[in-house]
C-alpha cells in the first residue's frame, strides 16, 4: 500500500494537529486493510433492531420449522436489547417504540418467558399505557392475525388484484417504491388467505380494548380511502373468482421470478419473509427448490456471538457490500493509495463483475434503457440502484491506471460508461433522482389505510442526486445536460435554514455534506449564495468537542435537525463538505478552517487504539421516522476519507505558506 501523501509540517495549526492527522489516516488505513475479503470486497455488519429477530422466528412458526435452540439464541440477543423500562426502541438510545416491543415481547413469549416475571410484567404494563395492541402500525397487527391474535378484518384491505392492474394505472405495484412492492404483492397472497395459525399463548395482557379514533386533522383523501377500503373488505367477501384465481396466479409467478440466487428476494428482509409465507400458502412445500433455498439463503444473514447468557444470533435486514467496497475504495485513494495497489486492484476486479446487465423493475418506466448499473448487495439483479452505482463510478474511476495492463483498462472504462449511461437514464422528470425508480412520486399511495410505516415510494433525493451529480463530475462530465438538471435540482431543493435533507443517512448533516463537495467538484463557486448558507449552517452546528451529530428524531422532530451526540461518521460527512469550500479560494475562510481543526482534532482524540471508531449511534436511514440502520463499517470508511482529504488540505496549505513567505507577499 502506497502510504499517505506527504507528512505535512505543523505551522499555525493546534499544536501537532497535521501529524495527528497524518497518524490517524495511517492506523485507519491498515485497519481497513485488515477487514478486506481475499476476493476484494469489505461488508460490515447492517445492525437494525430486534424486529429482525421477533419476526425471524415468528416465521418459523408459522411455517412449522421453529426449533429450541434457534428460539433460545434469538430470545437471548432480544433479551439483551431490552431497557431498564421494558422497552425496545428502533435505534440505540431512541425513545421506545411500540409496534417493536410488542412484537419483541411475543417472540419471547415464544421462548418461554413467564409474562408473571418482572422484566415481562413491566413491558406489558409499557405497552398497555401505550395503547396497547390495539394501537400498533399494520405490520405488527398482521403478525399477530397470522396467529389468531387480531382479527383480519380489522386490517387495511389488501386484494391480490393489485397485480393486474397495469403500469399507468394509479396504484399499480410499480408505482410503489422497489422494496415496498416487493412486501405487497406476497402480502396480497397472504390477505387472499387470512391464515390462522394459533400459537399456545394469546396476548389479553396486552390489550386495552380501546380502538385508536380516525386522527382529527385526517384530510379528505385519506378519509376517502378509509371508506374505499370498506367496500374492498365487502368485496373481498365475495371476490370475482376468476380474477381471483388470475391474480394469484401472476402474483406468485412475480414472486418466484424475482428471487435472487442468494435464494432471497431484493437482498432485504420483509419480502423475503412474505414471499416465503405467500408460497407457503400458495402449497409450495418446505422442499420446494424455490422455497428451500429462500430458507437456506436466510443463513447467510446471520450473525452469531457469544453473550454472557450463551449463544446468541441475530438477523440482518440487509447487507452491503457493494456500497461498503466502494465507500472503501474511495477512502483508500484518498489516504493516498494508488491504483495498481493489489488491495486496489482486488476491490476494482470485484466490482467490475459485480455490474449488472439484466433489465430490472426500474425498466418498467425506463423501457428503452440499458442495464448497467450495481446493486447494494451480494445478490439483486433485480434492483440496481443510482447510489450505489454513482459511487461506484467514483471508486473505478479513480482506480484507472493509464499505466496498467490495457485489456483491464478498456474493461474500467467500458464498465463506467455503461454505469454512466444508465445511472443518467434514471433521472426523474423535474432534475433528480430517486435511489431505485424513475420518476416513483405518486404519493396518493401514502394516503392508503395501509401505509402506516415506512416509505412506500421514491422520489428523488438530495443525497442521492449529489452523488450523481459528484460522480458525473469526477468522470469530466460536469456541463452534460443531466448533470446540470441534477444541479438545478439541488440548488431549488436547499433547505431554508442552508442544509439538505438526508433521505438515506441521519439526516440534514448527511444530506449537507454530499451536496456541498457534490456542488464544489461540479463547479459551482465555494461563494455562491447557496454554499455560504451551507457552511454557515454546518459551522453553526458543531457541537463543542469538535464533533458533529444528528439525532434521528430529527425525521420527526425539526427540533432534533442538526442536534446530537457527535459521532464519527457525522463528523467526517461534515468535514467533507468544509474541505471541499476551504480548497476554493473563493469561499468561507477562518470560520471554516477552524470548523475543519476542531473536526479532525475530534477525530484524533477520538480513534480507538486499532484504528477505527467507536459509534453506537445508528447513523443509516432505511424509512425515515420508522427504519434506521447502523453500518458498522461507516465509522471506519467516511473517518478514513475525511482525514486522507484533511492531510492533502494542511498539505496544501503549508506548501501555499511558504510560497507566500518567500515571495514576501
Amino acid at each position: 500500500m502506497t502510504a499517505i501523501a506527504e507528512r505535512p509540517v505543523d505551522t499555525g495549526r493546534p499544536p501537532g494537529l497535521p501529524e495527528a492527522a497524518h497518524q490517524a489516516a495511517e492506523a485507519a488505513r491498515e485497519h481497513l486493510l485488515g477487514l478486506q475479503d481475499p476476493a476484494g470486497w469489505w461488508k460490515g455488519e447492517l445492525a437494525t433492531n430486534v424486529t429482525m429477530d421477533a419476526e425471524d422466528l415468528l416465521l418459523r412458526e408459522f411455517l412449522g420449522i421453529g426449533d429450541p435452540r434457534t428460539i433460545e439464541q434469538a430470545a437471548r440477543w432480544i433479551r439483551s436489547q431490552r431497557r431498564a423500562d421494558g422497552t425496545w426502541a428502533t435505534f440505540h438510545g431512541g425513545p421506545a417504540d411500540l409496534s417493536t416491543t410488542v412484537e419483541a415481547y411475543i417472540a419471547l413469549k415464544l421462548a418461554g418467558d413467564e409474562i408473571a416475571g418482572p422484566e415481562m410484567t413491566r413491558t406489558a404494563e409499557w405497552i398497555r399505557a401505550s395503547g396497547g395492541v390495539e394501537a400498533t402500525r399494520v405490520f405488527t397487527r398482521i403478525w399477530l392475525a397470522l396467529f389468531g391474535l387480531w382479527d383480519w378484518d380489522r386490517l387495511p384491505a389488501m386484494p391480490p388484484e393489485l397485480i393486474l392492474l397495469p403500469p399507468k394505472v394509479p396504484f399499480n405495484v410499480y408505482d410503489w417504491g422497489c422494496w415496498a412492492r416487493q412486501t405487497v404483492v406476497p402480502l396480497t397472497i397472504v390477505w387472499h388467505f387470512k391464515p390462522c395459525r394459533p400459537l399456545p399463548f394469546g396476548v389479553d395482557e396486552l390489550r386495552t380494548g380501546v380502538i385508536p379514533p380516525v386522527p382529527a386533522d385526517e384530510d379528505r383523501i385519506a378519509g376517502f380511502f378509509r371508506r374505499a377500503d370498506r367496500m374492498l373488505h365487502r368485496y373481498e367477501r365475495r371476490p370475482l373468482r376468476s380474477v381471483r384465481r388470475a391474480a394469484l396466479r401472476q402474483a406468485t409467478e412475480w414472486i418466484i421470478a424475482r428471487q435472487e440466487a442468494d435464494g432471497g428476494w431484493g437482498g432485504i428482509q420483509p419480502p423475503w419473509v412474505y414471499s416465503l409465507m405467500a408460497l407457503d400458502l400458495m402449497g409450495y412445500p418446505l422442499e420446494h427448490p424455490v422455497v428451500r433455498a429462500g430458507l437456506a439463503g436466510l443463513e447467510g444473514f446471520l450473525v452469531r456471538e457469544d453473550g454472557p447468557d450463551g449463544p446468541m444470533r441475530r438477523l440482518e435486514a440487509c447487507q452491503s457490500p457493494v456500497w461498503d467496497t466502494a465507500l472503501a475504495l474511495v477512502a483508500l485513494h484518498d489516504a493516498g493509495a494508488s491504483a495498481a495497489d493489489p488491495a486496489v486492484m482486488r476491490a476494482t476486479d470485484w466490482l467490475l463483475a459485480e455490474e449488472i446487465t439484466v433489465k430490472g423493475d426500474w425498466a418498467v418506466r425506463r423501457p428503452q434503457l440499458a442495464a448497467g448499473g450495481w446493486a447494494f448487495e451480494f445478490a439483486n439483479v433485480g434492483y440496481p440502484d443510482t447510489d450505489d452505482t454513482a459511487e461506484i463510478l467514483l471508486a473505478l474511476q479513480r482506480s484507472r491506471n493509464p499505466d496498467g495492463e490495457p485489456v483491464r483498462e478498456r474493461r474500467i472504462r467500458a464498465a463506467i460508461d455503461r454505469g454512466a449511461a444508465w445511472m443518467g437514464g434514471m433521472q426523474s422528470k423535474d432534475g433528480g433522482w430517486g435511489a431505485f425508480d424513475a420518476d416513483n412520486t405518486r404519493t396518493l399511495i401514502n394516503k392508503l389505510p395501509f401505509c402506516d410505516f415506512g416509505a412506500v415510494i421514491d422520489p428523488p433525493s438530495a443525497d442521492v442526486t449529489a452523488h450523481i451529480v459528484e460522480a458525473y463530475a469526477a468522470l469530466g462530465r460536469p456541463h452534460d445536460p443531466r448533470a446540470l438538471r441534477g444541479i438545478r435540482w439541488l440548488l431549488d431543493h436547499q433547505e431554508p435554514d442552508g442544509s439538505w435533507f438526508g433521505r438515506w443517512g441521519a439526516n440534514h448533516v448527511y444530506g449537507t455534506g454530499a451536496v456541498v463537495p457534490a456542488l464544489v467538484a461540479a463547479g459551482v463557486s465555494a461563494g455562491h449564495p447557496a454554499l455560504r448558507r451551507a457552511a454557515a449552517w454546518l459551522t453553526g452546528h458543531q457541537n463543542a468537542d469538535g464533533g458533529w451529530g444528528e439525532d434521528l428524531r430529527s425525521y420527526q422532530d425539526p427540533a432534533w435537525i442538526g442536534r446530537g451526540e457527535s459521532t464519527a461518521s457525522q463528523t467526517a460527512w461534515s468535514l467533507l463538505a468544509l474541505l471541499a469550500l476551504a480548497e476554493d479560494p473563493a469561499g468561507p475562510g477562518a470560520e471554516v478552517r477552524a470548523a475543519i481543526d476542531r473536526g479532525v482534532a475530534y477525530l484524533t482524540d477520538t480513534q480507538r487504539a486499532d484504528g477505527t471508531w467507536d459509534e453506537d449511534l445508528f447513523t443509516g436511514t432505511g424509512f425515515p421516522g420508522d427504519f434506521y440502520i447502523n453500518y458498522h463499517l461507516y465509522r471506519l470508511v467516511f473517518p478514513l476519507t475525511a482525514l486522507g482529504r484533511a492531510v492533502h488540505f494542511y498539505s496544501v496549505s503549508q506548501h501555499s505558506a511558504e510560497y507566500h513567505r518567500v515571495d514576501g507577499r
